[in-house]
């Protein structure tokens, strides 16, 4: 039987509360408009999600986060949604947040305050300070290029400078020097949005370094408090979260509007404006292919999606391994780029590591994630089968003895980097690309959405308007992915019903 909340016709119906629809969902909410969001699955936030295992809680996507120094970006963005005072977080280190570590053994830290990282970096490589000093200067002066992101209106100059968005990040850092070692070094985070070495622009490079030196932070445990805060927000303002809500189609009136969307259930919802937080090609599907023209479907099909990872969660006994307040960027190659078209025999190449912060557990760490590169490919032949919490399957054992030797061969270069790390082990979980697609409810399991091109960058441009009048996007595909592109993009969205200066005039008196 259809309840009368099924009946209601809302403002905006929101498919998918990852963190570009749970924004857009609070944005739109605050300014006095009926809000529901739709969620298949029985936990919200994408890849905000935790999941818990043996009492030890595991970060799925969000392992910490940059720009929440007082005055940020993110700072002012969440302190406008009503949610920075209720985070728990615990800032990196001051002289390291990010490590760069080769297979030599040798370690380069970040630290954080642009001129910081570039005294710090300076000290490693005094030789090259002119390059480092060059480099610097080039973030600061390509962030400056992004409106949103100073939380200014003015002069969407970068979509028409085509100077900006074609340099390639590979190219550029070549440019400025000759030392291989200082190249890596600067590249070495590019785990951060799997970087491609002849693809990957450096305004993407710029944006995301630039966030992590303004305040880098960890979630004290676990970064699913953002999720949980902003759905908190969404109720006291009047919105609604339904979850295991997986819309799969949509209803039209006359004019080509979306008048409801169609549950698997069978459920409707009602609505005068749609957004779709879901990967852009899953969203054709659901809104029906014929409803898109040609060309933009085509276009859209045919973008490449950035790969995806395979992430070991271990769980430490007690008292053994000592909490690390930095993460680690681990390279057993000497190219830093060269990780993502791995060789099968010698993977892990590169990976990320890192210790969650547990406030009870204080000077020692509950459990480590270690995060690589994986291709979906590698997973094919289980590409059949689906399991989540809330629509459960199984996987076979095959599946289940792979996964075990990839954590096995993850550990076994983690013993290099941590000598001695086996033993002090209780428990290992992991995650493959299948894990990723059915939770996030993407195509391949990709962590980063859509794969920016520098050779071409805008046919990798999405629009948060379609052809559908009612229909918008937004999430990681739209602008950047990560915590602040996200974020920012749910602002862009929200600029089609929204005075964007008044709007963005708000965030600054936050």
């Amino acid at each position: 039987m259809q309840t009368s909340a099924v009946q209601k016709e809302y403002d905006f119906v929101i498919v998918g509360s990852g963190l570009g629809g749970l924004a857009c969902a609070n944005i739109l909410a605050m300014e006095g408009y009926s809000v529901v969001v739709l969620e298949k699955n029985h936990q919200i936030g994408g890849h905000l999600q935790v999941y818990s295992r043996d009492k030890s809680i595991y970060d799925t996507g969000v392992h910490y986060v940059g720009g929440l120094d007082k005055g940020e970006n993110l700072h002012q963005f969440f302190k406008y949604l009503g949610i920075l005072d209720k985070l728990k977080l615990k800032r990196l280190d001051n002289d390291r947040f990010d490590v760069i570590r080769f297979g030599d053994g040798c370690e380069y830290a970040y630290a954080q305050g642009i001129e910081h990282f570039e005294e710090q970096l300076i000290s490693y490589f005094p030789e090259e300070a002119a390059a480092i000093r060059t480099y610097c200067a080039k973030l600061v002066e390509t962030c400056s290029k992004f409106p949103l992101y100073n939380l200014e209106t003015s002069g969407e100059s970068y979509l028409a400078d085509e100077s900006v968005l074609a340099l390639n990040a590979f190219d550029y850092i070549a440019s400025l020097t000759n030392n291989i070692r200082l190249r890596n070094v600067l590249a070495g985070s590019n785990l951060l949005y799997a970087g491609v070495k002849h693809k990957t622009p450096f305004y993407v490079h710029a944006l995301i370094m630039k966030s992590y030196l303004t305040g880098a932070y960890k979630f004290i445990d676990g970064g699913s408090q953002i999720a949980i805060q902003l759905s908190r927000s969404l109720r006291q303002h009047g919105g609604q979260i339904f979850k295991y809500k997986k819309v799969v189609a949509a209803n039209y009136d006359d004019k080509g509007r979306i008048t409801e969307v169609v549950c698997e259930n069978g459920e409707t919802f009602r609505g005068k404006e749609f957004i779709s937080n879901v990967h852009p090609v899953v969203t054709i599907d659901i809104f029906g292919q014929e409803r898109f023209l040609s060309i933009y479907k085509n276009r859209v099909q045919a973008l490449e999606d950035s790969i995806s990872t395979f992430l070991v969660h271990v769980s430490f006994h007690d008292n053994t391994f000592e909490y690390l307040n930095y993460n680690i960027y681990q390279h057993h190659l000497d190219d830093v780029w060269g990780g993502i078209d791995y060789d099968k025999p010698t993977w892990p190449q590169t990976y990320f590591i890192c210790t969650p912060y547990i406030s009870k557990k204080g000077k020692y760490a509950d459990s480590m994630s270690i995060m690589t590169y994986m291709n979906a490919s590698e997973t094919e032949e289980w590409a059949g089968t689906f399991s989540t919490v809330a629509e459960p399957g199984k996987r076979n054992e095959a599946y289940e003895q792979f996964k075990k030797e990839r954590e096995a061969k993850v550990i076994a270069k983690l013993e290099s980097v941590f000598p001695g790390i086996s033993g002090m082990i209780k428990a290992v979980h992991s995650a493959s690309p299948l894990t990723f697609r059915d939770y996030i409810g993407n195509r391949n399991g990709t962590m980063y959405g859509i794969m920016k091109d520098s050779s071409s960058p805008l046919r990798t441009r999405i629009n948060t308007r379609t052809k559908i009048p009612n229909l918008h996007l937004t999430g990681q595909n739209v602008s950047l992915h990560g915590i602040l592109g996200v974020t920012v993009s749910a602002f862009v969205t929200c600029f089609s019903f929204i005075d964007k200066e008044q709007l963005i005039q708000k965030v600054k008196n936050a």
